[in-house]
């Protein structure tokens, strides 16, 4: 089943401003909310596609993301279940997100959502490079990267205590916030703060854990494979959701960004899904006809070569370029006829030669149908 538009989901043009972003998405939010719609299986996906849509659309790099290469370039299957973009949020994931959008936090949702104003934990996001081939870009292809990084304490369970055990932070009473209230010439003003005393958590350790010391995570390397999708281009960022580092004590981790490289074929050269191939022949070739074989992205290509063909024609093989990120169809391969002229002669093929300087077919007659070079740029390139 296709995935239904961001921009549709939250009611916004693709043009709205952040603010009416957010406005879409506090009302569909306040709308669907679990509280509201308790076993609510329909009403709880809703939210959690609006979450989703949220997510992306309110991060600018994201969003320039989503609307140069849609679905394609946010999500795709990732080991462990993961994927490109917001597909793979958590109901913690949405109700961290409320802060900021309606100035505190929903109630728990299932025991798993935010829990009054306590503060949720999340890991910071980590950057990797992949080199891929012009085949890989081709057809897709499942990499696995060797990431150190930031990961649970086995010891402890990520938790942070050496028993598992925590006492209520006294300064907040659990809440995880410190309200001070002072006197104004406007009457008592309230001022909501993070505890210091727990940093926002709402709990104490007791005993720390002897192999995180109390944060929950250590280092170590992790494998973690991923699937690219066909098309990608030099510089595209597929976020890989919930492989970046993991969060102290718990909470969200973070994400994996991968940014593609591309390495540089030896024959082939790519302007976005069209790829061109210098084809070299012999004047003889040009001017008998022949057939020749031009490299394609996984094979040969035979091509015929007709007699009297001039330097500078394109001939165009359909759907032998790249994939569209987007799965609209494939480009073409481009290949630019190049007629090479001898650059040394032996003194018979010059006499030969000349016995044809001031023959009528040897003389240059080019015809209207014969197009000029910027003529065939510019059917190339529109």
């Amino acid at each position: 089943m296709s995935k239904r538009d961001y921009y549709e989901i939250l009611g916004v043009s693709k043009s709205a401003t952040d603010e009416e972003i957010k406005k879409a998405y506090r009302k569909l939010a306040i709308k669907y909310h679990p509280d509201k719609n308790p076993d609510d299986k329909s009403a709880e996906e809703k939210f959690k596609e609006a979450a989703e849509a949220y997510e992306v659309l309110s991060n600018a790099e994201k969003r320039q993301r989503y609307n140069q290469f849609g679905h394609a370039g946010m999500s795709g299957a990732a080991g462990g279940g993961g994927s490109y973009g917001g597909g793979g949020m958590n109901m913690d994931d949405i109700f961290s997100q409320f802060g900021d959008i309606f100035g505190g936090g929903f109630g728990g949702f299932g025991g798993g959502g935010s829990r009054g104003g306590r503060r949720v934990n999340r890991g910071s996001n980590l950057r990797v490079k992949v080199k891929l081939n012009l085949q890989e870009v081709a057809k897709g292809v499942e990499k696995k990267l060797k990431v150190n990084k930031f990961v649970s304490c086995n010891t402890c369970k990520g938790s942070g205590a050496r028993n598992g055990e925590y006492e209520t932070c006294r300064l907040c009473n659990g809440s995880g916030v410190q309200v001070r209230t002072t006197q104004t010439f406007l009457g008592a003003m309230q001022t909501q703060t993070t505890c210091s005393g727990c940093n926002g958590e709402g709990k104490i350790i007791k005993d720390k854990c002897h192999t995180c010391h109390g944060d929950g995570v250590v280092r170590a390397e992790e494998v973690i494979s991923i699937n690219i999708p066909a098309g990608v281009g030099e510089g595209m960022q597929l976020s890989v959701t919930g492989k970046g580092n993991a969060a102290p004590r718990g909470g969200i981790n973070g994400d994996l960004l991968v940014v593609i490289e591309e390495e540089e074929h030896p024959d082939l050269k790519r302007d976005g899904n069209n790829l061109f191939y210098e084809c070299y022949i012999s004047f003889v070739d040009a001017a008998l006809g022949t057939s020749i074989e031009v490299p394609t992205v996984d094979a040969k290509a035979k091509i015929k070569i007709e007699p009297g063909t001039q330097g500078g024609k394109v001939l165009r093989l359909k759907g032998k370029g790249l994939p569209d990120v987007n799965s609209y169809g494939h480009g073409d391969l481009l290949v630019n006829i190049n007629v090479w002229t001898p650059q040394s002669l032996t003194p018979e093929e010059k006499k030969t030669l000349e016995k044809f300087r001031d023959s009528k077919n040897f003389q240059p007659n080019p015809s209207k149908k014969d197009k000029s070079f910027f003529d065939r740029m510019k059917q190339y390139f529109e």
